[in-house]
């Protein structure tokens, strides 16, 4: 089973990149993930300022520049993870947040890939 992990900090936003310290201890989690063959990808995201916003409505585009004010809505990374279930995801999920302290993660279950034509 493959689960999206959307997280979402419990912290207003900010420029500064982690510390050495931040990332040594992401990198464990990272490296206890790879290990037990969970980790499909992951990765943190830049600060809303570098990013925008595209809506469509009436099929009309809308473009929005960041930063965003919505700070509890604001995506800061994810992971993809294959894992035996829902509850595997979970524990998981519960060791990130340990690691940065504050926040939530949406976990999501994706659709399976139909299988290849053959």
């Amino acid at each position: 089973m493959r689960f999206l992990c959307i997280y979402k900090p419990g912290k207003p936003e900010t420029d500064r990149p982690p510390t050495q310290q931040e990332m040594a201890t992401m990198g464990k989690l990272i490296e206890d993930m790879t290990k037990a063959g969970v980790l499909l990808a992951a990765e943190g995201c830049q600060p809303s300022s570098k990013g925008v916003r595209v809506r469509i409505d009436s099929g009309k585009f809308a473009v929005t520049d960041g930063p965003f004010p919505e700070t509890k809505e604001l995506i800061a990374g994810f992971c993809m993870l294959q894992v035996k279930s829902k509850a595997e995801a979970i524990e998981w999920g519960k060791r990130f947040l340990t690691v940065v302290g504050e926040g939530e993660s949406e976990i999501r279950q994706l659709h399976d890939s139909p299988a290849a034509a053959a």
